[in-house]
């Protein structure tokens, strides 16, 4: 898998993030520079940790299903796109706080907006990508993303949380297509 595409699946994992991120700045009256980082490194750190994990899971039985593991990929991505592109109408109000979040409430945040790419580590595991660069463009993008989307959040944020995460689910939906695609082509 080239750089481009673990990049894009990076962008597209990052959107759940992006979306939290930005209604966590919407809901803080006064940001600081040091919460906005706090945000961006628990769920940069947690975008990296899962595909890690789920790839350490997919190695030890990928062999198992290396007829389908096509398949495997495009139905596990087109679940996470779906779901996200499901919840972009249907994000809850309540995940907007007024006051800065608990270390507690931030590090479930982090899990909750990464367990996408648990399975998109076992995506990896079974079309037999190297897990070390996709971990470092994720956790790397993710951070990134949402430092961005904190102080844009906390400018604009009510606005387009929800257009963010249809664009995420989009864009997983589409790389699992392509990734059947090639594969049927191939064969």
């Amino acid at each position: 898998m080239n750089t481009a595409t673990i990049f894009i699946i990076a962008l597209g994992l990052s959107m759940d993030a992006l979306a939290v991120s930005m209604a966590s700045g919407f809901a803080i009256v006064r940001l600081r520079f040091g919460y906005a980082v706090r945000i961006a490194l628990f769920f940069g750190a947690f975008q990296a940790l899962m595909p890690f994990l789920g790839w350490l899971a997919g190695i030890s039985f990928s062999t198992f299903v290396k007829t389908i593991d096509h398949w495997i990929a495009f139905g596990l991505l087109a679940i996470i796109g779906g779901k996200m592109i499901y919840e972009s109408f249907v994000i809850d109000a309540a995940e907007k706080e007024s006051s800065e979040h608990s270390l507690i409430t931030l590090l479930l945040l982090a899990v909750a907006t990464s367990i996408d790419a648990l399975a998109v580590g076992l995506t990896y595991a079974c079309l037999k990508v190297a897990i070390v660069r996709p971990v470092i463009i994720t956790g790397i993008t993710t951070f990134v993303i949402s430092l961005i989307g904190v102080f844009v959040g906390s400018r604009f944020g009510k606005h387009f949380e929800n257009k963010i995460e249809l664009v995420g689910g989009i864009i997983l939906v589409g790389i699992g297509v392509k990734i059947l695609i090639e594969h049927l082509i191939t064969k």
